[in-house]
């Protein structure tokens, strides 16, 4: 079923036509966003009105004026995720069908978040909103609670990942979709040489703080005694603030669980920069013993990334 919306109009006074409307989104049912910490409505600029002539992928559709769109926040599955060396990747032809079944030949709605709202490739950047005989379906929240995306957010491009998160969460717990393969498992932090045979991919890790610093106005989450060797999350400053206006101080997160999202890295040991607050979460507050690690062999010492020094043991 399609997640819908509300269109309500901003208070400008006079009547409202739907070009002078904002988007809010909203589930048709409560149980979409249950357990969902939602601070505040996702409000979304409208764009225009077109019609879906083709399905691109998974997250990219044509349409009739000849543009492009990509469906901000949904990434969908691609064969590299495994790296698996076939065009024909189960869950990505999964996702792309079930585009294709909600959008093809329908009348849809652009919406825009705060950000850019086009991409180098001209695309627009936009949540899509279907036309359906109920009124309008949110594309991206039918793509997340299907389990054909996770959430996922652009640097620079703020907005709705509360709603999005929501969505994909739904998802996990019913075990649908692409979260049927463990190619898509939340992963752990203390499992190094794992992460690291995955960096250059998309990932979702959990595990505990071992330690958190700041050099440089740039924040630094350690899950091991060693950087240079242990799994490594790194906020920069205008996301640590957003965090701290959500309650979430950096510095506190010593000894608590966190889940945070994004593309892995090798800088020394794997990493994380996030690209959205939204992108880190505190999962739980008790004590539980931490996993084992996978024993990642030891490496020779590269040079400390730029902006870390070369012992934060006095720091810590």
């Amino acid at each position: 079923m399609l997640c819908g919306t509300m269109a309500v109009c901003r208070p400008s006074g006079g009547a409202c036509g739907f070009m002078r409307q904002a988007f809010i989104l909203s589930c048709l049912g409560a149980a979409a966003l249950a357990g969902a910490a939602v601070a505040a409505p996702c409000v979304l600029e409208p764009g225009p009105t077109r019609a879906v002539v083709k399905v691109i992928d998974g997250e990219t559709l044509a349409l009739d004026d000849g543009s492009e769109v990509r469906l901000i926040g949904a990434l969908t599955p691609r064969s590299p995720d495994a790296g698996a060396a076939i065009s024909f990747w189960p869950p990505e032809q999964e996702a792309r069908a079930a585009l294709e079944a909600a959008a093809l030949g329908k009348s849809v709605d652009l919406a825009f978040a705060r950000g850019a709202r086009s991409d180098r490739y001209q695309r627009h950047l936009a949540h899509v909103f279907v036309h359906t005989s109920e009124g309008r379906a949110w594309l991206q929240g039918h793509m997340l609670e299907a389990g054909h995306a996770r959430a996922h957010a652009l640097p620079g491009h703020a907005g709705c990942m509360d709603e999005l998160i929501a969505h994909e969460k739904l998802a996990r717990e019913k075990v649908s979709g692409l979260w049927k393969s463990a190619a898509y498992a939340i992963r752990q932090a203390s499992r190094t040489r794992e992460l690291l045979a995955l960096r250059s991919t998309f990932q979702i890790v959990e595990g505990r703080v071992r330690s958190a610093s700041e050099v440089r106005g740039r924040h630094f989450l350690n899950f091991g005694t060693d950087w240079r060797d242990d799994f490594t999350i790194v906020v920069k400053s205008g996301e640590a603030r957003a965090l701290a206006t959500r309650g979430i101080a950096l510095n506190e997160l010593a000894g608590r669980i966190v889940r945070v999202r994004g593309w892995l890295e090798r800088r020394s040991g794997p990493m994380i920069e996030i690209a959205d607050d939204r992108d880190l979460e505190v999962v739980e507050e008790a004590e539980l013993p931490a996993p084992a690690a996978d024993n990642a062999p030891s490496r020779k010492r590269s040079r400390p990334a730029a902006g870390q020094p070369a012992s934060r043991s006095s720091e810590l």
